[in-house]
């Protein structure tokens, strides 16, 4: 049985993760840094950088203990690293500390997509996944639909034109005053109020798959200042039903069109609660298997990045010393 060896350092998260080639997860280590971030409203390129530095040592010799491996020589096949989208500085310092085990170790390392990995999600909790499958991504800095005929090979059907949902989720929580990250805030105040208490627009209501928040954060703004005797806890329950309203309908019409024997949810606000609820519904409707991740696979973690890894390494062979991080990385340029 082979292992790979995941790291994942495309934001705030310092992970690794020991994955077999049957995608079972022997390890997973997180380390989180955002308490550093807070205060600021949002992730600090900077601080992210330099909290990666200082972790991603222990936090690998962590994840190979967890595995029952030998951190010195842990006999891996591989090693897989995120190498983009996301932060320049904090992709670098795994690609960096991957490329340094790789010669150690004497073992191939490859650079993965960080939104395919998000696609990889499910294989570990489930590994007799049914295809072709539909999978709606929504995280802090995308928002995608995709349709995905097998493992590795996908087409993006539609994408966020401006904001992704977790930065309008981010934004309205700074409007309202509420902590960062504002999606978990926003989801708990929403269950308490009443949506449609906030009179907001419908949006993008267009026959493509493509997305848009900007504008929908704006009406936010716009209606408070209006409705000033509005519940924080009715706004955050329009808003955040305003968002599944339109990421829902856009994956309705995509399985209208397209024959599909599943629909999976992955990305950070794969956590929310009015999302998941929604795709329960449509996979009941449609006839057809959800398949929701677990709150830790919903997050950024390495194990996903291994589990991505594992057939990057097959398909395509190990990536050159000479890569270099690519923060810009769309997932329809993976091929």
């Amino acid at each position: 049985m082979a292992v790979v060896l995941g790291i994942e350092t495309s934001c705030d998260e310092t992970a690794a993760s020991v994955v077999d080639d049957d995608f079972h997860v022997l390890s997973s280590v997180i380390e989180s840094s955002i308490d550093q971030h807070r205060a600021f409203g949002g992730v600090v390129p900077e601080l992210a950088g330099r909290a990666h530095v200082a972790t991603i040592g222990p936090v690998v010799r962590r994840a190979l203990n967890d595995a029952g491996l030998d951190a010195h020589d842990p006999g891996i096949a591989g090693i897989a690293v995120t190498s983009g989208p996301g932060l320049i500085g904090s992709l670098l310092v795994g690609l960096s500390a991957a490329k340094a085990y790789a010669l150690a170790w004497g073992v191939p390392f490859v650079g993965v997509n960080h939104l395919e990995g998000h696609l990889f999600a499910p294989l570990l909790e489930q590994s007799d996944l049914e295809w072709p499958l539909l999978t709606l991504l929504v995280s802090g800095g995308h928002s995608l639909i995709v349709l995905q005929s097998g493992p590795g090979h996908h087409e993006v059907l539609g994408e966020t034109i401006d904001d992704a949902a977790g930065e309008a989720y981010d934004k309205v929580a700074r409007w309202l005053g509420l902590g960062y990250p504002g999606g978990p805030e926003i989801d708990r105040l929403a269950q308490q109020g009443t949506p449609g208490k906030l009179k907001l627009p419908v949006s993008m209501t267009g026959t493509d798959f493509d997305l848009s928040f900007s504008g929908l954060k704006t009406a936010v703004v716009r209606a408070t200042q209006k409705q000033r005797d509005v519940a924080v806890a009715d706004v955050a329950a329009s808003f955040q039903a305003a968002v599944a309203e339109q990421l829902l309908r856009k994956l309705r019409r995509a399985m209208e069109k397209y024959e599909v024997r599943g629909v999976a949810l992955a990305g950070g606000v794969a956590a929310n609660s009015a999302l998941r609820a929604g795709v329960i519904r449509l996979a009941q409707e449609f006839g057809v298997i959800s398949h929701l991740p677990s709150m830790v696979m919903c997050t950024d973690n390495a194990a996903m990045i291994a589990a991505a890894g594992i057939y990057r390494l097959k398909s395509d062979g190990p990536s050159p010393m000479e890569l270099s991080a690519r923060p810009n990385w769309q997932l329809e340029d993976v091929t």
